[in-house]
């Protein structure tokens, strides 16, 4: 099993920046790879960025060039850092983590762009 315990959400003004962190426990050592999704009212859940154990990294069109995802496995931490937002990035913001059996999910934190 795996735990993930999310945090960072909040209100930011539009070309702000916000940081998100997802802290894992449990049986990390079966995690492949970690990331953040996001669905926004009336729209379907969609992949924002995911990085794997080995440190690649891919993101959605829409938040490459202002979004960066980085790990800390000392602290068994990933982090979404969101630079630049613009109000579409509004949404529930996920996390998950995967592994070669199933996936885990933390709880969401909503994320809020407006002036």
């Amino acid at each position: 099993q795996v735990q993930l315990v999310a945090s960072g959400g909040g209100l930011v003004q539009p070309g702000g920046s916000l940081r998100l962190s997802c802290a894992a426990s449990g049986s990390i050592f079966r995690i492949n790879a970690m990331g953040w999704y996001r669905q926004a009212p009336g729209k379907q859940r969609s992949l924002v960025a995911v990085i794997t154990s080995g440190g690649s990294t891919n993101y959605a069109d829409s938040v490459k060039g202002r979004f960066t995802i980085s790990r800390d496995n000392a602290k068994n931490t990933v982090y979404l850092q969101m630079n630049a937002m613009k109000p579409e990035d509004t949404a529930v913001y996920s996390c998950h983590a995967v592994t070669t059996s199933r996936t885990y999910w933390g709880q969401g934190t909503q994320v809020t762009v407006s002036s």
